[in-house]
C-alpha cells in the first residue's frame, strides 16, 4: 500500500497510521499536519466519492478543482479495499448506528463504509465531521481534526 508521509511534527506526538475520510482529503491543504497520523491511508470508498465529485457540479471551476483533487489522491494513495473483512465490519457498524437511533442509509452509508474499511484494517478514522460517527464509537476510534 502506498501512503503519503507527512513530516515536520515529531512522530512521538502523532499516531503512526490512520484512515482519513473524504472530508479530510478535501480540506487537506488547510489542515495542520500535526493533527494527522504520520502515515495516511484512504478507503476505496473515499476514492469513489472523489471520482464522483467532478460530475456532481455544473460549475466549471469547481469541477476542475475536484478533478485536480482526485488526480492528486490517485497519485498519492493505493486505497484500502472494501473487502470481505470490511463487509463483516460494516454489519457491526450498521447495527451500532441503527441501535444509536441514527440513520444508516443514504448519505450516511458512505461514512459508515469508510469506517468499516478502517475497522477491518484496525485503524482509526480521521475526520472533519466527528459527529457523523457518534453512533459507532467503541467499534472504531474516531479522531476529529
Amino acid at each position: 500500500m502506498r501512503v503519503r508521509i507527512l513530516a515536520s511534527v515529531p512522530s512521538a506526538q502523532r499516531a503512526q497510521r490512520g484512515v482519513i475520510d473524504t472530508s479530510v482529503v478535501i480540506d487537506m491543504e488547510q489542515l495542520d499536519a500535526g493533527q494527522l497520523p504520520i502515515e495516511l491511508a484512504i478507503s476505496a470508498i473515499t476514492m469513489a466519492e472523489l471520482s464522483a465529485g467532478p460530475h456532481a457540479t455544473a460549475d466549471v471551476d469547481e469541477r476542475a478543482r475536484r478533478q485536480d483533487r482526485l488526480q492528486r489522491a490517485e497519485a498519492a494513495f493505493d486505497p484500502l479495499p472494501f473487502d470481505g473483512e470490511a463487509a463483516r465490519a460494516y454489519g457491526r457498524i450498521y447495527a451500532a448506528e441503527v441501535a444509536s437511533g441514527r440513520k444508516a442509509r443514504g448519505t450516511r452509508a458512505l461514512d459508515l463504509l469508510i469506517a468499516a474499511t478502517a475497522c477491518a484494517a484496525g485503524l482509526p478514522v480521521y475526520t472533519r465531521n466527528p459527529e457523523d460517527f457518534q453512533g459507532i464509537r467503541g467499534l472504531v476510534d474516531i479522531v476529529g481534526v
